[in-house]
């Protein structure tokens, strides 16, 4: 498949977020943080008005979309920023928009992508770019 700039894909990463998503993750990366898990914490603690999600969570989801589109295996370079927190009940979608191509060699092109990840109010969520080799 041969990419050129302005090509655009998206897909929605999770739908409605929910508590046993960030607990399972916390699980998973060893990262027991109470704003992630305990109420009493993140609202009374820190102000927060509940358990949020893991940011590296919400960066996982966006790679998973992006090594869909542009294959497993071929990404190079693949950086975020956190934008915004992620609530139980958010529903996210994440885009990216290729705006660089350059040849690679052997038939192969350099891609960069532009991302947003948004959530159900079209909030960013998440913002960064990839490289992939195609």
């Amino acid at each position: 498949m041969a990419f050129k700039v302005g090509d655009k894909h998206e897909a929605v990463v999770i739908e409605n977020v929910v508590r046993t998503h960030i607990v399972k993750y916390a699980g998973a990366s060893g990262d027991f943080n109470p704003l992630h898990h305990d109420d009493t914490a993140a609202k009374g603690l820190a102000g927060y008005p509940s358990v949020f999600a893991h940011g590296m969570l919400s960066m996982g989801l966006t790679g998973r979309m992006v090594t869909d589109w542009l294959g497993k295996g071929n990404l190079k370079k693949y950086g975020v920023r956190f934008t915004k927190q992620v609530w139980p009940g958010d529903t996210l979608t994440a885009k990216g928009e290729v705006t660089n191509v350059a040849d690679a060699g052997n038939g192969k092109q350099l891609v960069t992508v532009k991302l947003v990840t948004v959530n159900q109010a079209g909030e960013s969520v998440v913002e960064g770019e990839a490289v992939a080799e195609v």
